[in-house]
């Protein structure tokens, strides 16, 4: 077992924010309480709409650029689910959200995974480029003459989507 404490963790989440709604609840009152769960709300929903847009056009000028995206792509991913944390109704989720908008805590996380993690633009649309230097994706480029390439439609094809009136 490489992580025994991340199942855990999401095992005693709910009970950690409830004791948390108690506990904030109990100093501040109900009301105050609501506002706040309801105000991390919409600050994730506005970072998850302001980042999602800009992730994907970031991570395209990288690998327009001929650099790694890997950092970029990290980053806003990290991004993302900071705003997803912040989405969710709770403290404890708030305080990890909020930890993940940190750029120290980004860097750092994006040091453990740098080494774990191999990033490859061979997938994604319009990414399929070969970086500069003639490094292609490693051999997994599926390359068709004009012979084995057939437009024509074939009916007894399980992918042939079927119109149906």
């Amino acid at each position: 077992m490489r992580f025994p404490f991340i199942p855990l963790f999401l095992l005693a989440l709910p009970f950690l924010e409830i004791a948390g709604f108690v506990i904030v609840g109990g100093e501040i009152g109900v009301l105050a309480t609501l506002a706040l769960v309801v105000a991390g709300g919409l600050a994730g929903a506005l970072l998850l709409r302001a980042q999602g847009f800009g992730l994907l056009s970031r991570v395209r000028s990288e690998v327009d650029a001929g650099r790694d995206p890997g950092q970029e792509l990290a980053n806003g991913v990290m991004m993302l689910a900071a705003g997803l944390l912040l989405l969710l109704p709770g403290f404890v989720t708030d305080g990890l959200g909020l930890l993940l908008l940190l750029p120290p805590v980004r860097r750092m996380a994006w040091r453990f995974l740098k080494s774990r993690v191999v990033v490859s633009t061979a997938g994604f649309a319009g990414f399929s480029r070969t970086r500069p230097g003639g490094r292609g994706d490693g051999g997994r480029t599926i390359d068709l003459d004009a012979d084995e390439y057939r437009n024509d439609p074939q009916p007894e094809s399980p992918w042939r989507r079927i119109d149906r009136d």
